[in-house]
């Protein structure tokens, strides 16, 4: 493990891959970001590691020995110290069955390789910007503006009008900019575990929410889910 001491206020980040290049490259991306990082070179060290340093953001490649990434994920997602924590993917694996298992075991967002450094490093600082505007109650994204308190919508001045839960839809993608949504999890979130309604009552919403906005904001990711992108 390797680490480095900053300012208390630095942000701080874990990264776990077994090889020893990419672990490098990453870490000196990041830390001339200003953050703090450690590093892993297993499943195991990892999950370790996240435990003493208790890190803003993991890294992790899905492919690692001891434990896989998806079940570090999935061990440190049952724990609530790590209900928040931003984590990203870092994958060979293009499959689409990857992708969504790791979004299912409660990923934010991931990468596959070859990774860009400087995307990787965009990426990570976008994530935390997200963090940042959540800790408001009105959401700022270019010309859109969500005050999700008094349920307003407002877009280049104009106020739109949305059915309850057409807001509380858009509400939560837009609250994660870039991050799929699975279907589950939008059923879930905007409409409840207690409540049986199909899978067409996204894509109806999704329907009525991009003609009231006239505006191609949220994209559909074929198999998958549903993200926000101005």
């Amino acid at each position: 493990m390797q680490g480095m001491g900053n300012a208390s206020n630095a942000k701080r980040v874990l990264i776990a891959d077994d090889e020893p290049d990419i672990l490098e490259i990453i870490q000196y991306n990041l830390q001339s970001e200003g953050y703090e990082v450690v590093t892993a070179k297993n499943g195991n060290d990892a999950i370790d590691l996240a435990k003493k340093f208790q890190p803003d953001l993991i890294i992790l490649d899905i492919m690692m020995p001891g434990k896989t990434g998806i079940e570090v994920c999935n061990i440190l997602r049952m724990q609530p110290a790590f209900n928040d924590t931003l984590i990203i993917f870092l994958t060979a694996l293009s499959d689409e069955g990857t992708e969504v298992k790791g979004l299912e075991s409660g990923a934010d967002d991931y990468l596959t390789k070859p990774v860009s450094p400087k995307v990787l490093v965009s990426k990570v600082n976008a994530l935390f910007r997200r963090l940042t505007k959540e800790d408001t109650g009105i959401l700022k994204i270019g010309d859109l503006q969500i005050d999700r308190e008094k349920y307003l919508i407002n877009y280049q001045g104009n106020d739109i009008v949305l059915a309850r839960k057409e807001f509380e839809l858009l509400a939560l993608l837009a609250g994660k900019p870039g991050k799929v949504f699975l279907r589950n999890e939008i059923l879930n979130q905007v409409w409840g575990t207690e409540v049986i309604v199909g899978d067409r009552t996204i894509d109806v919403h999704i329907r009525k929410i991009r003609q009231k906005l006239n505006l191609d904001c949220i994209t559909t990711v074929k198999g998958v889910g549903y993200k926000f992108e101005l």
